[in-house]
């Protein structure tokens, strides 16, 4: 046995490489999923410890293997078949390299290797592998429902606008030489990319519902964008403002400054990478839910087979677009600054804002980031702080009006009636017997002063 073998052994199975003792199915979907990520090797003989164990072996053995996997693949499998010998023992190994058509499957299932461990493909994912294989994506496909008369020019003359505030080199093509220029156009048929751009009308495909929660069931208030996905950017973002607080800090200068209760650049890059990088062809819609302390932004489309939310984290990944004209066309006009760098600068505008990381979670078909402001956390301390020192539990109210000051010291009795879903009476109530434990204080006058919570 070569010292290249032993030395693999050794490492230990992972997104490379199998053990089995036997040759049986699991080989076979081994070398499947290996085929659809990176290629890899299944050692035949050797236990998940790395010991090898032999098999018993004649000259047909390999071929019959290699036989069987062939009849049973699509595309064709045709694994390099080797014999080696381990601790006196035989060994075979069966290798191949990433497959270039992809994807791969065996008796009509679909698999990849993420670590040391084969994962059944979801159609979506079979989808996007198939095209990932031609190099193109969904969105660069001709929309056959759809043509020009589905897309309005003047707003590719405002795409066409932003882009010259952006660039040194100004574009003075007309909207349709813009459109043919950027693949948007072929053979005088409309791409999905064009519709999602440009739609004229309210469309069903572009869908993002937005919601207001008082808590997970009480609702405050509600709106619908069906827009185009460049209109949809400043749509969400506006209805994210008008639900966030925000913080005037006199600060003695001639201007007063503002401080909202999230970095809106953050917020910003969150939104457009929702509505560039979703999954179209899902029936599920985009959907932000803002709460008192909170965001939560979902999104059809889990991430790309070959990242995880760790590697998201750790800037561990290449850069690889659900929708790569959508994507470099937002590039070429100013919309997204570059590529694969949205989340550091997130988490990262996030830390300077003196706020929680935001959570990147995969849920079931989607994705989900929800955003922090730290408050409730913290009101939930100091309720329990208080209520060791006046010998009682605060109240869900309490602990709520608590933590909405804390958001906004400055925010009025009527304001948090509002916010929490009680009578401004009940509000008077809560805040009399906060100030009766010693926990809030009022600096100021009603009108221009703040609330200040003692710890």
């Amino acid at each position: 046995m070569s010292s290249d073998h032993l030395h693999i052994i050794q490492q230990g199975e992972s997104d490379t490489v199998e053990f089995k003792t036997t040759f049986n199915a699991d080989c076979i979907e081994t070398l499947v999923a290996f085929a659809n990520t990176k290629g890899g090797a299944v050692y035949i003989g050797v236990s998940d410890e790395g010991q090898a164990k032999g098999l018993q072996m004649n000259a047909e053995t390999l071929q019959q293997w290699v036989n069987e996997v062939k009849t049973k693949t699509s595309p064709m499998l045709i694994p390099d078949a080797t014999e080696i010998e381990l601790s006196g023992k035989k060994i075979a190994v069966l290798s191949l390299q990433e497959y270039p058509i992809k994807p791969v499957s065996f008796r009509g299932k679909y698999y990849k290797r993420i670590k040391n461990s084969n994962h059944l493909m979801s159609t979506a994912e079979v989808v996007n592998m198939h095209l990932q294989t031609f190099n193109t994506s969904w969105d660069y496909h001709i929309a056959q429902e759809f043509g020009l008369d589905d897309i309005s020019l003047d707003k590719v003359q405002q795409a066409i606008d932003l882009a010259n505030e952006q660039l040194d080199r100004k574009i003075s093509d007309d909207p349709l030489t813009f459109l043919l220029k950027h693949d948007l156009i072929r053979d005088g048929a409309i791409t999905h990319a064009a519709y999602l751009l440009f739609t004229k009308r309210q469309s069903l495909f572009t869908t993002i519902e937005l919601g207001r929660f008082q808590t997970d069931i009480i609702i405050k208030d509600t709106a619908r964008s069906k827009a185009d996905i460049l209109t949809q950017v400043n749509e969400v973002m506006d209805f994210v403002k008008k639900h966030i607080n925000k913080e005037v800090i006199v600060t003695g200068q001639i201007r007063n400054t503002q401080r909202w209760q999230y970095p809106l650049d953050a917020l910003r890059e969150i939104i457009l990478n929702m509505i560039v990088h979703r999954d179209y062809r899902s029936s599920s819609d985009s959907i932000v839910k803002v709460f008192d302390h909170k965001i939560e932004f979902y999104n059809p489309g889990r991430l790309p087979h070959n990242i995880s939310v760790e590697d998201l984290l750790a800037n561990n990944y290449r850069s690889t677009p659900r929708n790569k004209l959508v994507a470099d066309f937002c590039k070429h006009i100013g919309v997204i600054e570059k590529y694969g760098s949205g989340i550091q600068r997130v988490v990262s505008q996030f830390h300077d804002y003196g706020l929680p990381t935001p959570q990147f979670t995969q849920i079931a078909e989607g994705f989900m980031v929800t955003v922090t402001d730290g408050a409730e956390q913290v009101g939930e301390k100091v309720g329990e702080k208080v209520g060791e020192k006046v010998g009682e539990k605060l109240t869900e109210n309490q602990k709520s009006i608590l933590s909405s000051i804390m958001s906004n010291p400055r925010v009025s009795a009527k304001e948090l009636a509002s916010t929490i879903g009680i009578s401004d009476r009940k509000i008077e109530e809560n805040i009399r017997k906060l100030k009766d434990f010693g926990l809030l204080k009022r600096i100021g006058p009603a009108k221009g002063g703040h609330w200040e919570v003692k710890q």
